[in-house]
């Protein structure tokens, strides 16, 4: 199964709070923090809800 690495870029203040539960669900709770992650439907619809705070890359 294909893994993405995800990493915070952006910090979490000022986000919503929906957004702030969705990064610390991925492991990311400062910036610069990546994890490792399966690629499947769950995954990909935590991405799009924080897309524009993270960087996601194949791992």
């Amino acid at each position: 199964m294909e893994q993405l690495k995800i990493t915070l870029v952006k910090s979490l203040i000022g986000s919503k709070k929906d957004q702030i539960a969705t990064a610390r669900s991925l492991g990311l709770t400062k910036i610069g923090d990546s994890s490792v992650q399966p690629e499947n439907e769950q995954t990909k619809g935590k991405v799009q809800k924080i897309i524009h705070l993270i960087e996601v890359s194949k791992a």
